[in-house]
């Protein structure tokens, strides 16, 4: 793998990418293309009809098939295992380690993405892009970490938090929590923000967990049920649209993120049993379709979808240990494992007249890859410096040769990562996939091993093997036949070329090193045996303490 600066290939010349953080921004177009960009939560690979879903899942999704007849279907797109480190990868276009980002932390903790990262709204507004963002944001709460300190221009009706969190002050949620611990969330959890950049953040309603919509009550801040939030979102989408129609000469770029299909999967009241199935679940993918296409239908409404790249996708891997309430994958594994079940998404793009309609897609390619793509798109030069002027690194490949049907991805492979992992737990190369690091009884998260009962990895003291487990993702998809050591299909020599990719990625920590966490989880026990041997362990736990991670659930 040929790891770079920036990943470019297509219509701008690769030299253009190597342009400093400082240069000056591109004049407007009105030729330039708008980006709408729309994102849901935890949504299965299988629950949507392109990918052999939708009715046959007992939950049709006629809008999306539509916009998989309209473009470009995906087939090996990569997100990452769980909601902040998706999020943050698709905005930032780097592994989710390098930003600190590979979990969030707790309601009332503070701390998010750091300012000195690019965003797609940071690096599209160089190029003239009016930006806007409504929706699930999970990548902070701090002031500095917000939509609008980061690039977007506006912020319409905000979710700092997954679906869950927002139940936690709710007491008809959970009675037997202790009054002064649920004051605390009262006091802490923050609702739906609205605001402008440069300006002032407001609170528009707060959120629980009931089947209530009083986002005002007498004349003051109101509260809004989880089943009807996202209608507040698909609101701010569809008036955004419409604002923007009597712009024509400003490019925009516009950031849906609905927090339907997360937990707890609660249908606005309009979609209750609506689905085939009349689960929750289904019912709440069909209340996102129809979102979905009621955006669309407001964006050709106005004529705009003719200079429109759109492009959907989800932030990672079903969620499949809530079943049956869950999401669905054909693959191994769940959301928070580096199986394919965890990382493996659906995404579609559609651009009228420069994307094929009904085209299907097979490339490597994955979230890291849309900073690269939309700043091509909006002939924008990515930056080499961050933006307190630090040499910056992205992993992000431009996909504009595959959308324009020029050329294939440069991408060859994809790392996949957990939690913690400075190395990657598993790595794709072409067809084969390398997984080292099979999350197991140690105490760290493993999605579930309902779906994942392979334990592999247990643990540093119980690390007997140094063989990793070998798979051919054209022949076994759902990652069943390990074939490393296999008489038949034997392919240790894979191990050379895992190898070099290893030692790529690695080497460019130390040119380029990751930033601090923003949130960490549980990394094992404090043994006796090291707190009596390592003088770092006992001046650690005087320092910081134990950190038992709260539950994350994203």
């Amino acid at each position: 793998m040929n790891f770079r600066l920036v990943y470019s290939v297509g219509a701008l010349a690769a030299s253009t990418f190597l342009v400093g953080a400082l240069s000056p921004v591109m004049a407007q177009s009105p030729s330039k293309p708008n980006i709408l960009f729309i994102v849901s939560d935890d949504t299965g690979y299988g629950d949507l009809g392109p990918y052999g879903g939708g009715e046959g899942r007992g939950m049709p999704t006629p809008n999306i098939d539509k916009l998989a007849d309209e473009g470009m279907t995906f087939f090996s797109f990569y997100a990452q295992p769980s909601c902040t480190p998706g999020r943050a990868a698709m905005q930032t276009g780097r592994i989710p380690n390098r930003s600190g980002m590979t979990t969030v932390a707790f309601q009332g903790q503070g701390g998010g993405l750091p300012a000195a990262e690019w965003t797609l709204a940071s690096v599209l507004k160089r190029g003239g892009y009016h930006t806007y963002f409504t929706g699930k944001w999970h990548l902070g709460e701090s002031d500095y970490a917000l939509p609008i300190a980061q690039g977007y221009d506006e912020m319409k009706y905000v979710g700092l938090y997954h679906l869950n969190a927002y139940t936690y002050a709710d007491p008809t949620w959970f009675p037997d929590m202790d009054p002064k611990l649920r004051a605390m969330f009262q006091k802490v959890t923050k609702g739906s923000l609205s605001g402008v950049a440069g300006g002032e953040v407001k609170e528009d309603f707060k959120i629980n967990g009931q089947y209530v919509d009083t986002p005002v009550i007498d004349g003051k801040e109101g509260v809004v049920g989880i089943p009807f939030f996202d209608g507040y979102v698909e609101k701010a989408a569809v008036e955004f649209l419409d604002e923007a129609a009597k712009k024509p000469d400003e490019p925009f770029f516009i950031n849906v993120n609905f927090m339907k299909v997360h937990q707890p999967n609660m249908p606005a009241p309009e979609f209750e049993h609506k689905s085939l199935s009349k689960s929750k679940y289904a019912d709440s993918v069909v209340e996102l379709d129809t979102r979905i296409g009621r955006i669309m239908d407001k964006l050709r409404e106005t004529g705009m979808d003719k200079n429109t790249l759109v492009f959907y996708t989800t932030d990672n891997g079903a969620w499949q240990d809530v079943y049956p309430d869950a999401g669905y994958t054909p693959f191994r594994g769940t959301k928070g494992t580096l199986r394919e079940g965890g990382n493996r998404v659906p995404a579609i793009a559609v651009w009228p007249g420069k994307i094929k309609p009904r085209t299907k897609n097979h490339d490597i390619v994955g979230g890291l890859d849309l900073m690269a793509t939309f700043a091509a798109t909006g002939g924008v030069p990515l930056p080499t410096n961050d933006r307190e002027d630090k040499p910056i690194i992205f992993d992000s490949y431009d996909m504009t040769p595959i959308l324009l049907g020029s050329g294939k991805s440069e991408r060859k492979s994809w790392f996949y990562f957990t939690e913690n992992e400075l190395s990657p737990g598993a790595i794709r190369v072409n067809n084969y996939k390398f997984a080292f690091n099979i999350r197991g009884d140690n105490g760290a998260e493993t999605g579930g091993l309902a779906v994942d009962s392979n334990l592999g990895w247990k643990g540093e003291e119980k690390y007997v093997a140094t063989v990793p487990q070998v798979f051919d993702l054209w022949q076994d998809p759902q990652e069943r036949y390990d074939i490393f050591m296999n008489n038949f299909a034997e392919r240790t020599w894979m191990g050379v070329v895992m190898g070099e990719e290893l030692k790529t990625i690695m080497a460019t920590y130390v040119k380029y090193p990751p930033r601090k966490l923003q949130s960490f989880g549980y990394t094992g026990p404090i043994t006796l045996s090291n707190y009596e041997k390592f003088q770092w362990v006992r001046d650690s736990l005087a320092k910081e303490g134990v950190n038992i991670t709260l539950p994350s659930g994203n």
